[in-house]
């Protein structure tokens, strides 16, 4: 009697209690930067039953999760229980690109309180503009929040498409339309973006780049609700604080 054939047989060996170990401790992991991520974004903070729901998870995880870093000072959370991005998180987030920070904020600091606009450094993270460093006008009646840590992608916002006017297109993301080539391809040879209602609604933003040596692809840019300013004269105000920030860094 012949042996039936047997074709197309995989042999998984069994995982071991350490690789399960770290698998769990991994995904652990994960949603704890998650979460850091959730609350950078928020404009406000956010109740554990609203940040499961965001990470997908039962309220009892998020809790945990939630306990350890509040342990560690990373997240802090008010009377009603209701968490936001703790002090720690500020220490950490000084120390990246601290010399590029250390520059930018007296800079940041003269364009919000001459144009009453809220001024912000942001550097490329991957896909995403991420807010480094972020001033609010001393004395104007009302301004727009953009807290150090917030993101959004590259592809939207005039921070966003000022870094991508820094880049050469096959260091783009993926998908990016013909329409918004076209649009980097104007910011690069005018110098400055504009946008409006792109990351929050109602509110616009005028941005140049600022390429360094030694540092990620970056911009600064305010942010503003309504404004007569000449976006071009903002611009020239901007640039004249990106030349300031790169002379101190390059020499």
């Amino acid at each position: 009697m012949s042996r039936p054939e047997v074709e197309n047989v995989t042999f998984v060996e069994p995982q071991s209690d350490a690789g399960r170990k770290g698998a769990a401790g991994s995904q652990t992991l994960s949603r704890g930067i998650r979460i850091l991520e959730i609350l950078a974004e928020a404009r406000a903070p956010l109740a554990i039953d609203e940040i499961a729901r965001r990470l997908e998870v039962h309220r009892s995880i998020a809790y945990r999760l939630l306990r350890t870093l509040e342990d560690h000072a990373l997240v802090v959370r008010d009377s009603a229980g209701r968490a936001a991005l703790g002090a720690r998180m500020a220490a950490l987030a000084g120390a990246v690109a601290a010399d590029l920070q250390s520059e930018a904020l007296p800079e940041l600091t003269a364009v919000a309180n001459e144009l009453g606009m809220t001024c912000f450094l942001g550097v490329l993270d991957r896909d995403e503009c991420i807010t480094l460093a972020s001033v609010e006008p001393r004395h104007a009646v009302a301004s727009v929040a953009q807290r150090p840590g917030a993101r959004h992608s590259v592809t939207v916002g005039a921070p966003g498409k000022a870094i991508l006017s820094l880049l050469p297109p096959d260091q783009w993301p993926a998908g990016v339309s013909d329409r918004l080539r076209a649009e980097i391809a104007e910011i690069a040879e005018r110098g400055y973006a504009t946008s409006h209602d792109e990351v929050i609604p109602t509110v616009q933003a005028v941005s140049v780049p600022l390429p360094l040596r030694g540092h990620r692809p970056a911009a600064i840019a305010v942010v503003h609700v309504a404004s007569a300013d000449d976006p071009a004269a903002i611009a020239a105000r901007l640039q004249r604080s990106a030349d300031a920030i790169r002379t101190a860094l390059e020499g």
